[in-house]
């Protein structure tokens, strides 16, 4: 298993990484269904915690697959098995959800994690054994980071409940440590394009989850005749709302700028924030039903800060992570920011919000697409 080339030409996800990327919306559901039922209940310190605590458990099981198979994916019989064994262990991750976000007990997610973490260190260990000179060290490092950190996981089952949340929070940086300290010397031979790629699939799915809300709001909408007028809006405002995400996100060629292993570690870090506000949108959608359909026990106001909180922030790190690089000028640089501060802005419309976030959202896209017509124009 040696390295792949970094430059190769029409480096492309592989069916394989689509299928445990598939694996994954059975987890970020479960996570989902959680925070909505927080919310509603008008407890979204611990919904918006929880949901956090998990979703980190979710994204970072997908980041440390997805770099490793961009840099050493060579599809054999031994690689193919490790990475089903993985998926099994998303499978069981996502089965621990609930039991993690309700009565904070880690057990089952962490037997999840212990499953991919024994296949990924295979995996390393094999790299290592292909390997030679600084390459075979990284390897080593990355097979004894994970070893390490899955210890202290293991061994955090074992102590007492008020001992969670600040050892999560330790356990968690040492985890985001792990490449850090393992490509200190040598970076692992990522593809650009290839891992552009990926995240936009992921980002995709996670924007799919808004997708569905969307769908129960209408489906609502038709078993509840009396409340047509508030739900059919907050549908047509959701589905904008995603249309305009998938549209902002995809809107520069991210790939260009991930030239060195400083910009690499920020945008795919600062993902974490993408991925888990564009799965959020879709859950505070389903809020905002339960609210108009009478469900939730929170205001109108509380309800539509659940869309455009995660929509604000969504537009917010995209913009920081991908957009302004590739921005010339002060105005082409405002446009998301401002456009995010006026998605909040809307959150005290009440049942109006969703619809004009979506409003702002689609101007923000159309705003956008005539300054980059106008800047090709000029050229």
């Amino acid at each position: 298993m040696r390295s792949r080339d970094p430059h190769e030409d029409h480096r492309a996800a592989t069916p394989l990484e689509l299928f445990f990327d598939l694996c994954f919306v059975v987890a970020v559901a479960q996570a989902g269904a959680r925070l909505v039922h927080a919310v509603a209940e008008g407890d979204p310190g611990h919904g918006i915690t929880g949901y956090l605590f998990v979703f980190f458990a979710i994204w970072w099981a997908w980041v440390n697959f997805t770099w490793f198979a961009s840099a050493y994916d060579c599809d054999d019989v031994p690689y193919r098995i490790a990475t089903l064994v993985q998926i099994s262990g998303v499978l069981v991750l996502a089965a621990g959800v609930p039991r993690a976000f309700d009565n904070a007990d880690f057990t089952v997610g962490i037997i999840g994690y212990l499953i991919m973490r024994v296949a990924l260190t295979f995996q390393w260990l094999r790299a290592a054994y292909s390997e030679t000179g600084a390459a075979r060290v990284t390897a080593l490092r990355y097979a004894a980071g994970l070893v390490v950190v899955q210890a202290g996981w293991v061994v955090l089952l074992f102590l007492p409940a008020g001992a969670w949340t600040w050892g999560f929070l330790f356990l968690a940086a040492c985890e985001l440590s792990v490449p850090a300290f393992a490509e200190r010397h040598r970076r692992t031979s990522w593809h650009p394009r290839h891992i552009a790629e990926r995240y936009g699939l992921f980002t995709i799915i996670m924007l799919g989850e808004t997708i569905a809300a969307a769908t129960v709001a209408v489906q609502s909408a038709l078993d509840d005749s009396a409340a047509l007028d508030e739900l059919l809006p907050i549908a047509a405002g959701g589905l904008v709302i995603v249309f305009a995400a998938y549209w902002i996100y995809f809107a520069v060629p991210i790939h260009e700028h991930l030239v060195g292993r400083r910009q690499a570690f920020v945008w795919g870090y600062g993902h974490f924030l993408i991925f888990a506000s564009a799965a959020a949108i879709g859950a505070g959608i389903e809020v905002t039903v339960e609210q108009v359909t009478h469900h939730a026990h929170i205001s109108a106001t509380a309800a539509a800060a659940a869309v455009t909180v995660p929509t604000a922030l969504f537009m917010f790190v995209v913009w920081a992570l991908h957009a302004r690089h590739f921005k010339e000028g002060g105005r082409q640089q405002l446009v998301l920011p401002v456009s995010s501060v006026l998605v909040l802005v809307t959150t005290f419309a009440g049942h109006w919000a969703v619809p004009l976030a979506g409003l702002v959202c689609a101007l923000t896209v159309a705003v956008g697409v005539a300054m980059s017509a106008r800047r090709s124009a000029a050229e």
